[in-house]
């Protein structure tokens, strides 16, 4: 088995899908508490926007993703403070950017290799400048957490009490989904935007069901997403398989014996 560790490709691709299932998780499990798993899928598809733009226009697609999402993110905080329902926001800019990344991709004559690979992921072509964004957001994103860990605690489990008790809450949430922006970006060269929110979702709603306190929750997804990350990557090279799927479908059958577990 350590043969596959042999070539540089393989390496990358352990480190970056390790470091992405350690942020996903994390964050993950602030978003599913607050009852906002679509949350990640909305500005997944909302980033498709901004990577039909770059391609489009020449620009860095990381870049324009980046921009789109951040912009999505703050689009449908402000959506919920008009009394909008979260997930009716969620899918206004979902559409918006859908549609436009495909009226964009129409006019750049049809799709290519570097968008597939946007929407079902390619973490086996991960290359050392990937990484080292990811290092660098991912850094800032976990700080950022850190610092504001406990308002993001208080608003997750309880809004009103924290808007008493002087949190500023809409900023705080707004904090909270550019967060996830970003990470959402960061992300979809591991898995793709079709299946990102899953390395968001699933970890933290498996963690969950074994029912510990939040900081072990919280260690718990990031054990199941970075273990999920490893098999489903040795899936992938031994068995010829999409890597992306099998790290998404090694998460799902973890979530399926925990949870037929936790009912004997």
């Amino acid at each position: 088995m350590l043969e596959l560790f042999q070539f540089v490709f393989m390496q990358r691709a352990f480190i970056a899908g390790i470091l992405i299932a350690v942020l996903c998780s994390t964050i993950g499990l602030f978003i599913v508490l607050k009852r906002m798993a679509l949350l990640g899928d909305g500005l997944a598809h909302i980033s498709f926007g901004g990577i039909a733009a770059g391609m489009l226009f020449g620009i860095n697609t990381l870049i324009s993703a980046l921009i789109f999402s951040i912009l999505g993110a703050v689009g449908i905080q402000k959506l919920k403070k008009m009394k909008i329902y979260s997930d009716s926001a969620i899918a206004i800019f979902f559409s918006f950017g859908l549609a436009l990344g495909v009226i964009l991709v129409s006019l750049s004559r049809g799709f290519n290799s570097d968008l597939m690979s946007y929407l079902f992921g390619s973490i086996l072509s991960v290359n050392i400048s990937d990484i080292i964004i990811i290092l660098i957001a991912g850094f800032a994103v976990l700080l950022t957490l850190f610092l504001f860990y406990k308002e993001l605690f208080y608003i997750t489990f309880d809004e009103a009490s924290a808007k008493a008790a002087g949190i500023k809450v809409g900023r705080v949430n707004t904090l909270l989904i550019v967060l996830t922006a970003i990470i959402v970006v960061l992300s979809m060269r591991i898995v793709g935007i079709l299946l990102v929110s899953s390395l968001l979702v699933i970890p933290a709603s498996t963690a969950l069901m074994f029912k510990r306190s939040f900081k072990q929750t919280l260690i718990l997804s990031t054990i199941i997403s970075a273990l999920a990350v490893i098999i489903g990557l040795i899936a992938a090279y031994y068995l010829n398989l999409a890597a992306g799927g099998a790290i998404v479908m090694i998460l799902i059958g973890i979530f399926l014996g925990v949870f037929f577990l936790s009912k004997h």
